[in-house]
């Protein structure tokens, strides 16, 4: 009896193992060998991006049963290549870093992520209330603070606007980020930033790329925190805006196993739902919804491009 009972736990220890090993022999994707890996780009505070994804990750684990491993590189690049290699299973890709993605390494969009009901923005210029530039032409011959390289509106379409106007800039640089960009304007390292715009909050403050730069704590000091707001708008006003760009993606590499996207999927949305999701999501990069997406939604992008005679991985050259 002790030898059947050995092989009949044997058998079930063989059958249990494909529900934890992948094909290749090593633990299945979503365990704690090998977690679903859920990237953000540094469109912020790195450390704060992180904070609020950790917390979104602790949260669809609840949901889905999967184990999650977060992070936050050092570019917008940085996210794109690790889709392509396969690290980064999940990624919350600014507009154009998707369009790069999908082009390079067919990384498909989920969802398009929401502001306020609305599932797209634009691009805006700033520049120093005292310094004498109040439109785009006046920014003929100065310096530029665009973001990043893969930014779609703090690099891409404002310097596509700016070619298509034939208006040419004395110098340009990559701030590294949004807030990055709106404070070397403040400082007066860039004469012109570039930054995302997304209307004003429901309590009157400004809801784009120059709220980044307050210091104040909006949930332990709101009435300072407003004032700093007001202070910046001051300091810093917006000359001119793109487009309408389609808003931000949550995305998945092209070979991840469509039953657990589906699972993930569905988790991210129910957790956007829950006053902890509500939050954590917010405080991500102020989303306030999601929306199921597809490819198609970003022909506009692509569009934008083609008028410049560009793919999107020559624009990012």
């Amino acid at each position: 009896m002790k030898k059947y009972g050995l092989i009949a736990v044997l058998m079930i220890v063989a059958l249990a193992l494909p529900a934890v090993q992948c094909p290749g022999g090593g633990p299945a994707k979503g365990t704690e060998g090998n977690p679903v890996t859920m990237y953000f780009v540094p469109s912020g505070e790195a450390d704060k991006i992180l904070a609020s994804g950790n917390k979104i990750a602790a949260g669809l684990e609840k949901l889905t049963g999967y184990k999650f491993k977060t992070a936050v590189p050092t570019s917008y690049a940085a996210v794109i290549e690790a889709m392509g290699s396969g690290q980064a299973d999940i990624a919350w890709l600014a507009t154009f870093a998707y369009v790069v993605a999908h082009e390079k390494y067919g990384v498909e969009v989920a969802l398009t992520i929401l502001r306020y009901g609305s599932d797209t923005y634009k691009g805006q210029f700033i520049a120093r209330a005292d310094s004498g530039i109040t439109k785009l032409e006046d920014i003929a011959g100065k310096k530029i603070a665009y973001t990043d390289a893969a930014s779609t509106s703090g690099y891409v379409y404002p310097s596509a606007l700016l070619a298509q106007k034939g208006i040419v800039p004395g110098e340009t640089f990559f701030a590294g980020g949004h807030p990055q960009a709106a404070l070397a304007v403040r400082q007066g390292t860039a004469d012109v930033g570039c930054g995302y715009y997304s209307g004003r909050r429901p309590d009157g403050t400004i809801g784009d790329s120059r709220r980044l730069l307050a210091t104040k704590d909006e949930k332990a000091d709101p009435e300072g925190f407003k004032k700093e707001l007001e202070q910046i708008e001051k300091e810093l006003i917006i000359i001119g805006f793109t487009q309408d760009i389609p808003n931000d993606t949550v995305s998945f590499r092209k070979d991840f196993p469509k039953d657990m996207r589906d699972k993930i999927v569905q988790a991210i949305l129910d957790y956007s739902k829950t006053d902890e999701g509500k939050q954590a999501i917010y405080d991500l990069y102020n989303i306030t919804g999601f929306v199921k997406s597809d490819d198609s939604r970003y022909d506009v992008v692509r569009e934008a491009l083609k008028a410049l005679g560009k793919s999107a991985s020559d624009f990012v050259k």
